[in-house]
């Protein structure tokens, strides 16, 4: 890190060049929050990540709470975009499901950092108004989720309660997201084969003939 900083400090940015630098914190901080965790992590390592000044940091956000809520909120907001899109598709409710809890794991994938922060932080490193808000908008997911559950029980193709069954297919998801970007040395075969193999034994052993 001490190398990255030196060179950071020598290539400040000039101002001017804030309409981007907003999200060139957030990528930095999400890397430094995820190798440092929250107390670990400063505006001064964040600061210089980006080659700025901690001074010019605070001129974009108050503090590091209010950085990782931002996190949050971006990553939680293009996840459940994508939800409410697939869940007001037409077709088969099963079919909707699937492609939902396909596209939470994309999006796991996709967004390591950011799914680490939003699920597998432990609160008290989540502190400052960041587990209240990934609480509020994690929930919002997971209502539209169970709700095409809950479509696809009243269409006759799964029976059993909704949210139980919701739960247990995210369950599913995330462990096979939180062990593959977590366990990194681990020799997996084929990321997608794992995927399909896991949540297509869970919706066989759910689904009606």
């Amino acid at each position: 890190m001490s190398a990255v900083s030196t060179s950071s400090r020598s290539n400040r940015k000039p101002k001017g060049e804030g309409h981007s630098r907003r999200g060139e914190i957030l990528a930095a901080a999400e890397r430094i929050f995820v190798e440092f965790g929250y107390e670990g992590a400063t505006i001064r390592k964040i600061a210089e990540e980006v080659g700025l000044s901690s001074t010019a940091l605070y001129m974009h956000f108050a503090d590091k709470g209010e950085i990782l809520q931002e996190i949050c909120r971006v990553a939680f907001e293009e996840l459940i975009a994508s939800t409410e899109n697939l869940a007001s598709e037409d077709g088969p409710p099963e079919v909707r499901l699937r492609g939902m809890i396909d596209a939470y794991v994309d999006f796991g994938f996709a967004n390591p950092n950011a799914y680490r922060l939003i699920y597998l932080t432990r609160p008290v490193e989540a502190r400052d108004g960041a587990q209240t808000l990934a609480q509020e908008l994690g929930f919002n997911v997971f209502v539209a989720f169970e709700a095409v559950v809950a479509e696809t029980v009243a269409s006759g193709r799964m029976s059993g309660e909704p949210r139980a069954i919701a739960q247990s297919i995210w369950a599913a998801a995330h462990g096979v997201v939180s062990l593959i970007i977590t366990k990194t040395y681990f020799p997996w075969a084929d990321r997608q084969l794992v995927v399909d193999t896991t949540l297509d034994a869970v919706f066989t052993g759910l689904l009606k003939p």
